[in-house]
């Protein structure tokens, strides 16, 4: 792991770990909500974070072991996984909250069950 210097909090580098994971916890958790099996759906949000918290760790562990060009792990590159799962989950909720809240008002008691269940 590299000192402070090689390694600045405020690179582009860690935008790109905020964006990269926030659009994969974005992607995994529409993708789990659109199967067909049930406890995928009803925790598509924790599906999507854990998956892009993996990928996160995969790609940490492979600077690490050089498979890429890198000064190797970083642990401020995974707190910048961390923080765009935050924000990805954090919008996804208050985005299934709203739409819960109002729109979905067709669905009846089933989806308000569903979603207690979380």
């Amino acid at each position: 792991m590299g000192d402070n210097n090689e390694d600045p909090w405020l690179a582009p580098d860690k935008l790109y770990h905020v964006l990269f994971c926030l659009s994969l916890t974005l992607l995994f958790s529409k993708l789990a909500s659109l199967t067909r099996y049930p406890f995928l759906k009803r925790h598509s949000i924790r599906v999507g974070a854990i998956l892009s918290l993996f990928a996160g760790a995969a790609k940490e562990a492979a600077d690490q072991i050089g498979l890429f060009p890198s000064a190797g792990a970083s642990s401020k590159d995974a707190v910048a996984d961390i923080i765009g799962v935050l924000i990805a989950v954090a919008a996804l909720s208050m985005f299934k909250s709203k739409n819960s809240n109002g729109s979905d008002s067709g669905s009846g008691g089933k989806k308000r069950g569903l979603l207690e269940a979380c």
